[in-house]
């Protein structure tokens, strides 16, 4: 599979072109970050859900949202442990594992992107046309809303659930097993459907931000302010993660090619290189939503401090279990 992972040597013509070190490389670095994101996707996306379900009503079209990206990022942190593997010893599992695997991926991949292009337009709903009659006004709504891109994504990923497979990929020493498209043409599908969904995305979340703190720097309203820093802090960071690893797997599909000036061998050493890291980034999103919550998000961490203190030292003292039961009659979002 070109667009996911994880090929450890393409099939060059000219065999002095060894790949060893790189294969080395990702078989030591990438299980040991995948473990860690692992771990902290897990408590983070997982407290996200308890926290939603103990103390937030899910009649806000933005905690919805939320608790849809958070279910996304499960989903894509499910199919890591696989690809830790696969650095590891190479594809050790069955066919239909491998297609499941890179379904899931791409379900997580492409939910995670949709969930928040549609945060986005929401919250510029609201701040600039807070009268607008396109704002959804039912949590019937939000569930369509949700159902539609989930049902968008896995559609999205289908191709790769039909045509990646278990290929031999060649070494110096010894072919081994790889989970990856079989074809080329789906190859460059993938990629060129992966980055066409990033271009349009980014297109629309950037003309809702423009809009939205002309707006807010008119108004200087301090709760539309931290409403759109978190979803901005989770919109950028997600861009800055995955613009790097778009670009490069486009760079590894032309190397693929051997078309100048990718068939020099130091090129396309360099390039692995650089996908390695650009993927290690770039997978490290599915854990980093919940941090934002925290840093930015003030009833978050209130709910957090109330979950911990009821956990770790008994019963809730009074204030906290008013201030709860206030917000849980709120119909406002999870900030």
């Amino acid at each position: 599979m070109n667009v996911s992972n994880i090929s450890y040597d393409y099939e060059y013509e000219d065999e002095a072109c060894e790949k060893g070190e790189v294969v080395q490389f990702g078989s030591i670095v990438v299980p040991v970050f995948f473990s860690l994101v692992i771990t902290l996707s897990l408590i983070g996306n997982l407290l996200v859900l308890v926290i939603l379900a103990l103390y937030e009503n899910l009649k806000s079209l933005t905690n919805i949202l939320i608790l849809n990206l958070a279910v996304s990022d499960l989903v894509f942190t499910s199919g890591l442990p696989f690809w830790a593997i696969y650095h590891m010893w190479g594809w050790l599992f069955h066919a239909a594992l491998c297609k499941i695997v890179t379904f899931v991926f791409f379900i997580g991949f492409y939910s995670s992107v949709l969930f928040l292009t549609v945060m986005t337009v929401y919250r510029y709903l609201t701040v600039v046309r807070p009268l607008s009659d396109l704002r959804p006004k039912s949590t019937t709504v939000g569930v369509l809303v949700s159902i539609l891109l989930w049902i968008i994504s896995i559609g999205a990923a289908v191709p790769s659930l039909l045509f990646s497979n278990i290929v031999s990929i060649p070494h110096k020493d010894k072919p081994s097993l790889g989970c990856e498209y079989e074809d080329d043409l789906w190859a460059t599908v993938g990629v060129s459907q992966q980055n066409l969904f990033f271009l349009v995305a980014l297109a629309v979340m950037a003309f809702c931000y423009c809009k939205i703190l002309g707006r807010i720097a008119r108004t200087r309203s301090h709760t539309k302010s931290r409403a759109v820093k978190l979803i901005l802090c989770i919109v950028v960071a997600f861009f800055l993660g995955w613009v790097p690893y778009n670009v490069v797997i486009v760079l590894r599909l032309l190397a693929n090619k051997l078309l100048p000036p990718f068939e020099d061998c130091d090129v396309s050493i360099q390039i692995d290189y650089a996908f390695y890291v650009c993927r290690l980034v770039a997978f490290s999103h599915c854990c980093l939503n919940p941090f934002f919550y925290a840093l930015v998000g003030v009833k978050f961490r209130g709910h957090l401090k109330t979950m911990l203190c009821k956990v770790f030292r008994g019963p809730i003292p009074v204030e906290t279990r008013q201030g709860r039961m206030q917000n849980f009659i709120s119909q406002g979002s999870m900030y």
